[in-house]
């Protein structure tokens, strides 16, 4: 066992030192970012995120940004040994600092395409997700928990190469976002053995996966769902707050929906979303595509940078990604935030996310193919 800075708080749940990862290699903890512009001429087509997640049982720490500006997603990645020091939140061209917990936090971008100095100032209390617990036949390949906090952001961002330098002035008052922070166990880095196989209730490669953090004027909206080949749910969780409201003011309820398919891929080019309460308020929620965002750029699904692989002691790299080029259809390009257009049937308007990650068969969808696209 190792003494870390992170021995000095009182945050031990074992007799373990707080670097120690037990037995599980897949031990992860993660932040992730996004944040868009909602006024002026950037409106819908301006958007970055970030991923920055440690690895203890793979001694890996990683970060990237990406930043969707005129057209092109420009990408930094990092990733590096961890050693033995958890506290430590920097990475290739990333740091994060957590300046207030569960309300503010800055990112620092240092990298010849991307620099940026951001702060993140959550609306209201975080939504805590019920517990995310995965697995195909007896196996469980998630066990994580996860909050999901919708805020503002300031600061600047300057970012570009193929269409020249752009400098992005951002401000509390015209830009909003969502943050996440998970923790737990999940499939990271290079894949592990899997053994006998498995033949158990949902032995189908497959999985399908929606969620929907949105920024309205007044409210907080968060909505996600998982849901089987037949379309049976496995997890899912529909929750309202109050802008400038504490944990006390978050309600939970039920949630359907309906999605728009776009022609030949497996996104959406609109979603309905109709949430339902205890207390007899119906919430609809509508969302209109403005912008997709390729989860790639920060590492989903990546072939190379993928989240918790090794790539080397101290590695970054950069790249970029032309929108008007990318084929939908491929296999990189499935996991993606869709920026969209908010409104509800009271009256209020905002911005929020569609994330969608769907891969193998799902009949109410119409998929009966591991990559088949919608009609």
């Amino acid at each position: 066992m190792v003494l870390s800075r992170g021995d000095d708080y009182p945050i031990h749940q074992t007799s373990r030192t707080v670097r120690d990862p037990g037995t599980d290699r897949n031990l992860y903890d993660r932040f992730f970012f996004n944040g868009y512009a909602m006024a002026g001429s950037d409106a819908g087509s301006v958007f970055f995120a970030a991923a920055f997640g440690l690895y203890p049982g793979r001694n890996i720490v990683d970060g990237a940004f990406s930043v969707i500006v005129d057209g092109v997603q420009y990408n930094v990645r990092g990733s590096r040994l961890m050693g033995d020091e958890r506290l430590d939140l920097q990475c290739g061209p990333i740091t994060v600092d957590i300046v207030e917990p569960l309300h503010r936090l800055r990112l620092t971008i240092d990298d010849p395409t991307i620099r940026a100095s951001l702060e993140f100032t959550g609306r209201g209390a975080p939504f805590e997700e019920p517990q995310y617990r995965y697995g195909a036949g007896h196996l469980t390949t998630f066990d994580i928990t996860r909050m999901t906090q919708n805020g503002t952001w300031s600061g600047w961002i300057e970012a570009g190469e193929r269409v020249g330098v752009r400098r992005l002035d951002v401000r509390a008052e015209s830009w909003h976002g969502t943050r996440d922070r998970s923790w737990g166990s999940r499939p990271s880095g290079e894949p592990l053995p899997t053994g006998a196989p498995d033949n158990g209730t949902h032995p189908s490669p497959q999985f399908y996966w929606l969620w929907s953090p949105i920024n309205l004027a007044n409210e907080l909206v968060h909505v996600d769902v998982n849901e089987w080949e037949d379309g049976s749910r496995w997890h899912e969780n529909a929750m309202v707050c109050p802008a400038g409201g504490s944990a006390n003011d978050i309600r939970s309820g039920h949630h359907t929906y309906e999605l728009t398919w776009k022609p030949g891929t497996r996104h959406a080019t609109a979603a309905d979303f109709h949430l339902s309460f205890q207390d007899g308020r119906q919430l609809d929620v509508h969302l209109d595509a403005a912008l997709t965002f390729f989860m790639q750029g920060v590492g989903y699904t990546h072939p190379t940078w993928r989240h918790g692989c090794y790539i080397g002691p101290d590695e970054r790299t950069s790249d970029s990604l032309m929108l008007s080029e990318v084929n939908e259809a491929d296999l990189l390009a499935q996991h993606v935030q869709i920026l969209s257009k908010a409104s509800t049937n009271d009256g209020q308007t905002g911005w929020g996310i569609l994330e969608m990650l769907i891969f193998g068969p799902h009949t109410t969808s119409g998929f009966t193919q591991p990559f088949d696209m919608h009609p």
